[in-house]
């Protein structure tokens, strides 16, 4: 298959995943497909389904990619592999003595400017509008290389990073409308209550995003794929 097919693929279930996306886990060393005479990648089936396991562990349990790549690798070698668990970091909803919050996996600037194709100039800017911030640590979010792809392709149209913060600011809008909704169960006593937020939060996020898109589609009058 094609990049092009492998993407079309993955979006069903992971609607977020780009082009730049496969590239980076490539160069992670997450995938190595093969290689036509010319250039081309060409993925197996192997090759989709271990993309696959990659994303779903990025977006289930927030492993780093170095933790993901370990993991697979034990079990292409037949090893008893269970789930690794690796460091967490607090949320700030996290009460003193509750469980500590989510994994949270990073990346670092190199990579993310690797990872989006992008320079240095460019990155400094979209943080100067507050489209991407780093965390405590330097470090990014994944989803960063996802923000970073879909603001350079837009850059191909002619939409500027200012033109983007009225879209920064609905996103954080949206996400505190989520959020009023969901803190009360992240500080209940019980465990399964807090562990519902989670669920909860991925839900609600889903029906935001439809929402939000289902408006766009109304005011442009154009109906998406």
């Amino acid at each position: 298959m094609s990049i092009g097919t492998v993407l079309n693929v993955l979006r069903d279930e992971f609607p977020e995943v780009t082009i730049s996306k496969i590239r980076f886990l490539e160069s992670e060393g997450l995938i190595e497909p093969q290689r036509t005479p010319s250039g081309y990648r060409k993925f197996s089936a192997a090759d989709v389904e271990r993309l696959g396991h990659v994303l779903r562990m990025q977006r289930d349990h927030y492993l780093p990619l170095k933790v993901i790549r370990e993991h697979l690798d034990a079990m292409e070698r037949g090893e008893a592999a269970p789930l690794p668990v690796v460091g967490r970091q607090r949320t700030p909803d996290d009460a003193p003595g509750q469980p500590e919050g989510r994994t949270v996996a990073r990346i670092g600037r190199a990579e993310l400017l690797a990872a989006a194709d992008i320079g240095e100039d460019a990155l400094q800017e979209w943080e100067s509008y507050g489209l991407l911030a780093p965390l405590e640590d330097g470090a990014y979010d994944a989803e960063a290389v996802t923000v970073a792809s879909l603001i350079a392709e837009l850059g191909r149209f002619g939409i500027e990073p200012r033109h983007l913060r009225v879209m920064k600011a609905a996103a954080d809008r949206e996400a505190g409308l989520v959020d009023q909704v969901v803190a009360p169960l992240r500080r209940h006593r019980n465990p399964q209550t807090r562990a519902h937020a989670e669920a909860r939060t991925k839900e609600l996020a889903a029906l935001t995003v439809r929402l939000h898109a289902a408006l766009v589609q109304t005011a442009l009058g154009v109906r998406l794929p």
